[in-house]
C-alpha cells in the first residue's frame, strides 16, 4: 500500500494531479482545497495517500496532511459516505473546521459539502460526535456547551451571551466557541456581559 508519494507536479487535472514520481506518473485524486493549495507544474510536492484496491483498478487519494487524510477514512465510516462525498466535504472545510462542526452539531456547515443532504448530514454529526475529542483535539467544554444549549438547559447568561454573538452576526458555532472559551477565563458564574466581552475578544484574534 502507498502511504506518502515525494515528486514533482506534472499537470493538473479537474479532481487529480498526476504527481512525477522518479518517472513515474501517478494520478493522485485530491478535494478542489487541497488542489487549490498545490504549487505549480514543474515543482516539487508531498502527499499523504490513502490506496483504494478494487478488483477492477487501484485508486489513489491525496491529502496535504496526514489529518486530512484521517478525516477521509472516518467520514467514509458512515453510511451513505463515499470517497466522493468525503472528498467534497473536505472541499469546503478543513480539518479544524470539520471536527468542530461536528461537535458543535452544526449540520448545516457538513451540509455545505457536495451531495451531502440534511439526513446525510445529520447522520454523519450523529454518528461522529463522539469520536471528534479525541480524535480532531476539540475542546469538550465546547461540546458541552453546545450539548446544554441544544437541550435548553444553558444557564441563562450563557444562552444571552451566545444569542447577542450571533446577533451581531457571528455564526451559531463561532458563538458557541467564543463562549466556551470565555467561560475558561471567566468561571461558570459569569454574567452575560463578561461573557459578550471576552468571546468577542476571542473573535477577534
Amino acid at each position: 500500500m502507498i502511504g506518502k508519494l515525494k515528486g514533482v507536479i506534472d499537470s493538473y487535472g479537474e479532481d487529480f494531479v498526476i504527481l512525477d514520481v522518479h518517472g513515474v506518473g501517478y494520478v493522485v485524486h485530491c478535494s478542489s482545497r487541497t488542489l487549490q493549495h498545490l504549487p505549480s507544474t514543474g515543482e516539487a510536492a508531498v502527499l499523504s495517500i490513502e490506496t483504494h484496491v478494487r478488483e477492477d483498478m487501484i485508486r489513489l487519494f491525496g491529502f496535504r496532511s496526514d489529518a486530512e487524510r484521517e478525516w477521509f477514512r472516518l467520514l467514509q465510516s458512515v453510511q451513505g459516505v463515499g470517497a466522493k462525498v468525503a472528498l467534497g466535504i473536505l472541499s469546503v472545510l478543513d480539518p479544524a473546521n470539520i471536527g468542530t462542526a461536528i461537535a458543535t452539531g452544526d449540520k448545516a456547515a457538513v451540509a455545505r459539502g457536495p451531495g451531502v443532504g440534511p439526513k446525510l448530514a445529520q447522520r454523519i454529526v450523529s454518528e461522529l460526535k463522539d469520536k471528534v475529542p479525541a480524535f480532531a483535539g476539540v475542546d469538550p467544554a465546547l461540546i458541552r456547551l453546545t450539548d446544554s444549549i441544544d437541550d435548553r438547559s444553558a444557564p441563562a447568561p450563557v444562552a444571552d451571551a451566545i444569542s447577542a454573538l450571533v446577533n451581531l452576526g457571528y455564526p451559531q458555532v463561532q458563538a458557541s466557541a467564543a463562549v466556551a472559551a470565555a467561560m475558561k477565563q471567566a468561571g461558570d458564574e459569569a454574567e452575560a456581559k463578561t461573557l459578550i466581552r471576552l468571546g468577542l475578544r476571542e473573535l477577534a484574534r
